[in-house]
């Protein structure tokens, strides 16, 4: 048996991904301990995982990055509000690792203070991305700008001139702060931002094809797992199941961004369309008053496997959560990106053939109409994503390495083939999608001792 000591950020689109992944891990028999905000413990228990709240004071820090301005703005103001928590989550893990004794540590991607102590413990561990992977590789575009990538040599020099100038942005905003906790700790200073992801014994990818671009030159220690989907089980809503005119979902970031705009652009893009209008405002929930239309539902917060079971199509911000649900169900997505990775991410599904992509600065009803025709017409491709992403996921014999493409369907190999691309349940079985891959990857991790105390469980060489 291999004890894993689990640090999440209290955010839903980071702890949700990471649970179909945890509950294989303790189907196997290892024995799992998650720390993470109180606003998410009990979600954490629902789903049959031993959590346990961290220190408040984390949370009490408010991580904004909703500023006006350019993205520079938007990553300076979100990192200083995660390493101001580092401290308190240092300490708070730094505690944790004394009385669990774990041979394994997890840390998520948002949490540095956390990441400091697990490195700063000597004990192996990963850093968990539930978001695309910023490292720079041969043939990926610089990351974060939403570019296509490179063809011929112009692209090539676009790609040689901009990588260099978005890890120097990200260093200025990361480095100062992060080096300080790492020098709190006894670690050694970062020159690059980088190195943060490659100092980790692992760094566990939940996400894969077809979102992630081919990579041929991964570093050793990232490991693509593949899309992670799971959501709360929930009752189908009766007023979901009435007949009626196809549904299209229309959801805001579960973490506010400022981002209610997209509801307001949709309802009045969709009012007078022959669909049903689902908008799920999440934390935009009481900050906007939306115009009132015969076809539209409004709602904080709905489990989204029902709903794409029944959906036409999404309009989303291009969070990786709902883009990975979507792609699962086969739903056509449009994406609106407003910040953070969303712009890199509605790229990737524009890439993959699954949607339409809509700036953000160019909302309008009639361009949001538009795009929503576009995508619906686009449902054959959305399929095939679908296709491409559970292959992925389901295939075990490679956790860890690079991302060759290998599991790819040929583009218009299911041209016009759309059956069962609406039955996939988000939800489905205790463990969700993707859970099988993860536990590989995290079993690599354990300890010759550990692993030589759990016979039942085959530990995955590299």
């Amino acid at each position: 048996m291999t004890r894993y000591l689990v640090h999440c950020s209290t955010a839903a689109g980071h702890l949700f991904p990471l649970i179909p992944g945890l509950l294989a891990l303790q189907e196997r028999g290892h024995d799992v301990r998650l720390r993470v905000g109180a606003a998410l413990v009990d979600t954490a228990r629902r789903a049959g995982l031993r959590a346990e709240p961290f220190d408040p004071r984390i949370d009490e820090i408010v991580v904004r990055d909703d500023a006006a301005g350019s993205g520079a703005d938007q990553l300076r103001l979100a990192l200083a509000g995660l390493m101001a928590r580092g401290p308190f989550e240092r300490a708070d893990l730094t505690a944790a690792i004394d009385a669990v004794d774990p041979d394994v540590v997890l840390v998520d991607t948002n949490a540095y203070g956390a990441a400091v102590a697990a490195q700063a413990s000597g004990r192996p561990w990963a850093i968990t991305l539930p978001s695309l992977v910023a490292l720079p590789g041969r043939g990926i575009p610089p990351y974060g700008l939403g570019l296509a990538p490179a063809r011929g040599p112009l692209g090539w020099a676009r790609d040689r001139a901009l990588w260099p100038l978005v890890i120097r942005q990200y260093g200025r905003a990361m480095l100062p702060p992060l080096n300080a906790l790492r020098a709190g700790a006894g670690l050694p200073a970062l020159t690059n931002p980088l190195e943060h992801f490659l100092s980790a014994d692992r760094l566990l990818v939940l996400a894969g094809d077809p979102l992630e671009y081919p990579r041929v030159d991964a570093p050793a220690n990232v490991s693509f797992v593949g899309a992670q989907i799971w959501d709360p089980p929930a009752a189908v809503p009766d007023w979901l199941t009435e007949p009626g005119d196809p549904w299209v979902l229309v959801t805001m970031s579960t973490d506010y961004q400022g981002d209610e705009r997209l509801a307001e652009v949709a309802v009045e893009a969709l009012r007078d369309e022959p669909v049903r209008v689902l908008v799920t405002l999440a934390d935009a929930h009481g900050r906007v008053d939306l115009p009132a239309a015969a076809n539209v539902r409004t709602e904080r917060f709905v489990p989204h496997g029902p709903v794409l079971a029944r959906a036409a199509a999404v309009v989303c911000h291009g969070g990786m959560g709902i883009v990975h649900k979507a792609l699962a169900a086969g739903v056509p997505i449009v994406a609106v990106p407003f910040g953070r990775d969303q712009p890199e991410v509605a790229r990737r599904v524009v890439q993959a053939g699954a949607g339409i992509s809509l700036s953000a600065k160019r909302l309008t009803p009639d361009g949001l109409r538009t795009a929503l025709h576009a995508a619906m017409a686009g449902r054959a491709a959305s399929a095939e994503a679908s296709r491409r992403l559970r292959a992925f996921v389901e295939d075990q014999s490679a956790p860890t390495g690079g991302l060759d493409g290998a599991h790819a369907v040929p583009t218009g190999a299911f041209a016009g083939d759309t059956e069962g691309a609406g039955e996939f349940d988000p939800a489905r079985g205790p463990a969700g999608l993707g859970g099988a891959r993860f536990a590989d990857a995290a079993q690599e991790l354990a300890p010759p001792t550990a692993a030589a105390d759990n016979s039942p469980v085959m530990i995955t060489s590299r």
